[in-house]
């Protein structure tokens, strides 16, 4: 730990804000993916639903490292034009993530009951009204817990784009580690470092869950509270049996 100076420390931090910014620039895109292929899987029309399940498998069939390196080195010879490496890693998290978000939508959607379909026909809703107003609404509660687990997994991706040279926070962990030659205080560092990221990421979800939940009337859970019953007693009568010898 004495080994790492002031230099290196800023070092870590910096990576910590790349890789801050890499997640939300590439959320944003798995978000917009997600939603815009979950959707597709369920229209009504079998192309749409062709095509959105054809961009499922293949991106959730592929490496998101290949792709990455497919992206930055192979895009570029057949357009022209080559991706800077940040945005190159935003594109392959975003679509790749995404992808496994659109299984989560459309499950989410299938699980709404058929009878909330049938009451939004009954009022006259359109297909679009009746996603709006009644489907996604009540979909958006069961989406956000396996949200929370991609958005985590998205965070730990982002080390793959150190290989770009994005000096995200394992590029800056390698040349600390090459200026110290230390490898254990390091990487110890740098998993405190996405521990706290990911715990900060947990709690932020568990808040936006309890909102969804609230917005459809549904109460948050709670762990039941043990009740100490009273004691067993002898019984007690309205009436005392009378004594012997009394009067009756």
């Amino acid at each position: 730990m004495s080994d790492i100076t002031w230099g290196l420390w800023q070092l870590l931090f910096k990576g910590v804000w790349v890789t801050v910014q890499l997640t939300v620039y590439s959320a944003a895109l798995a978000a917009a993916v997600a939603f815009g292929v979950g959707l597709s899987r369920t229209h009504r029309r079998w192309f749409v639903r062709f095509l959105s399940g054809t961009y499922f498998e293949i991106f959730r069939g592929t490496s998101a490292l290949i792709l990455m390196f497919w992206v930055f080195f192979v895009l570029p010879l057949g357009f022209g034009w080559q991706l800077v490496p940040m945005w190159a890693a935003v594109l392959t998290l975003g679509l790749t993530y995404g992808a496994y978000g659109s299984e989560v939508v459309r499950g989410a959607i299938a699980a709404v009951p058929p009878a909330q379909r049938e009451a939004a026909v009954a009022l006259s809703f359109s297909p679009a009204q009746e996603l709006r107003k009644v489907v996604l609404p009540q979909a958006w509660p069961g989406m956000v817990p396996p949200f929370n687990n991609l958005l985590i997994e998205l965070l730990k991706g982002t080390a793959l784009v150190s290989i770009l040279g994005v000096g995200d926070i394992a590029f800056g962990a390698a040349l600390v580690r090459n200026a110290t030659t230390q490898s254990a205080p390091v990487y110890t560092i740098i998993l405190v470092m996405y521990f706290v990221l990911a715990f900060a990421l947990t709690r932020g979800m568990r808040a936006v869950e309890r909102r969804a939940k609230a917005g459809v009337g549904q109460a948050p859970t709670r762990r039941p509270r043990l009740r100490l019953r009273p004691a067993a007693g002898p019984a007690v009568t309205g009436t005392a049996a009378p004594a012997e010898g009394e009067a009756r």
